[in-house]
């Protein structure tokens, strides 16, 4: 198949669920704990039985302000929650309590790179809404199944971010999803666990021939709950309907759902419109109102953001562009970062050690940086005693794997083992002369241009110090003697 995207254009917007980080649910007081047995944290409200009246969270209406001050919006003073209604077996009321025409947060922004430089991907709104039940399925032996319910994911509290349909590849998509996640984690509103359910995205999808300004018909694509399935799920539907057209057919607007395994869509149900959920104004919750007071507390609790930090770290810390959105990917990541580049002085140096060592390290234990033993505040002292001549790069990697795990004062460690490093000219030359007497093949080898054993001859003199040795003076020393 030819490659559609030489015809049409994909226009692509991301609808993302992300489930906030309360300790209760939205309009109940039953915990939110994940992977506990199945219908245990529910109660009458969440539960949907007749008389009773939903109270809001106050810590949910926190985090989706949060939120949406992170992303740029214009918080609403007035929003209204509304019943969507609707028929699902893990729906107990029959209806969902969510907002429709008067959201708490509209308009806003996110800024995204897919590898073609910044891009910003503008947002619609921002609403508040109750989480469903979730169904589990069994399957038996003679093909029957039987499914069950489990409540206890029913009235978790939820923010819905619309965005405009301002993406145009798959991996603008991939981009926009998981920088996004990076945001809402980074905040503290979400853990943004997918495979737990904490962020799930939902796709629409059209094409339009190269040039048209007007919109294709759009399908939408339920569920996708990893980056990658949001861009291969794209990419199979772009290829679909672009096959469709391509054969004079047209697109059907519905709801699919991307199968990773067989790398394919397929028809879940037809597209609804906003009348088929038959929208009213909640009649149990009073209009929600947020106060300026309100916001600009929320606004005064919230960490310098990822791209803010990035560029701080870019312009006032010198670290090259790579280096610092690495460091940005993760809060817990920038701020030991931060705190090592504080105690060495040294940031780029702190940088290259935490991309490196600390990373690798963290790695090998699980990957998780707040499990790092390591306090950065060690780390930043070894790295001092390599930035003031104290010790050379080699022994401090040597005393890294060391301290990694222990509470030894790098210092103290140097001085009981004698580590110090040599920068006596006059024992450096001794020790230069020495090897390269010994290596009489290796020296002719570089005076008849083969420069490369010079490492060699380096790497001699450093074993013969025991790795003590100033590096920067033996290779001048060295490469005095060797251009004579």
């Amino acid at each position: 198949m030819a490659n559609p995207l030489e015809k049409w254009e994909p226009v692509i917007g991301l609808e993302v669920h992300c489930q906030l980080l309360t300790r209760s649910k939205i309009f109940c007081g039953c915990p939110t704990t994940f992977g506990v047995s199945p219908n245990t944290q529910v109660c009458p409200v969440c539960l949907g039985m007749p008389g009773v009246l939903p109270v809001l969270n106050r810590k949910a209406v926190e985090y989706a302000v949060r939120a949406g001050l992170a992303l740029h919006c214009d918080i609403q003073p007035v929003s209204i929650f509304a019943r969507k209604n609707y028929f699902y077996p893990d729906l107990p009321k029959g209806y969902q309590i969510s907002m429709y025409d008067r959201p708490l947060m509209t308009g806003g922004w996110l800024e995204i790179d897919a590898g073609g430089g910044p891009k910003r991907i503008h947002l619609t709104r921002i609403h508040m809404e109750e989480d469903a039940g979730k169904l589990l399925h069994e399957g038996f032996a003679d093909s029957a199944t039987r499914s069950y319910v489990d409540f206890n994911r029913s009235g978790m509290p939820l923010i819905e971010i619309v965005s405009e349909p301002d993406l145009r590849s798959p991996q603008e998509a991939h981009a926009y999803f998981s920088t996004l996640r990076t945001v809402l984690v980074w905040i503290g509103v979400t853990d943004g666990n997918m495979e737990e359910g904490s962020l799930r995205c939902d796709a629409n999808v059209s094409l339009r021939p190269k040039g048209e300004s007007r919109f294709g018909v759009k399908v939408e694509l339920k569920n996708l709950n990893s980056f990658k399935f949001v861009q291969f799920g794209i990419e199979h539907e772009i290829r679909r309907q672009a096959e469709i057209l391509d054969g004079g057919g047209t697109i059907v607007q519905e709801t699919r759902l991307y199968d990773p395994k067989e790398d394919r869509t397929h028809a879940m149900r037809s597209k609804e419109e906003a009348h088929d959920y038959r929208y009213f104004p909640e009649p149990d919750l009073p209009p929600l109102t947020v106060t300026s007071a309100f916001v600009e507390q929320v606004r005064r609790d919230l960490p310098e953001l990822p791209s803010d930090r990035r560029a701080r770290f870019v312009s006032a810390l010198g670290l090259k562009e790579q280096d610092a959105r690495v460091l940005t990917s993760d809060r817990g990541l920038a701020d030991y970062f931060e705190a090592v580049a504080s105690a060495c002085g040294a940031p780029r140096t702190a940088a290259a050690w935490v991309l490196t060592e600390v990373l690798r390290k963290a790695k090998e234990a699980g990957g998780d940086i707040a499990a790092v033993p390591l306090p950065p505040e060690r780390l930043g002292a070894l790295l001092s005693l390599v930035e003031s001549g104290t010790i050379s790069g080699s022994i401090a990697k040597t005393l890294f794997e060391e301290i990694w795990a222990g509470g030894v004062d790098p210092a103290e460690l140097v001085r009981a083992r004698g580590l110090t490093q040599v920068s006596d000219e006059g024992a450096i030359a001794a020790a230069v002369d020495a090897v390269l007497a010994a290596n009489p093949g290796q020296v002719a080898s570089y005076r008849g241009g083969k420069t490369g054993v010079l490492g060699f001859l380096v790497g001699q003199v450093m074993k013969s110090t025991g790795g003590k040795a100033n590096p920067a003076l033996v290779n001048r020393l060295l490469k005095d003697r060797l251009d004579r």
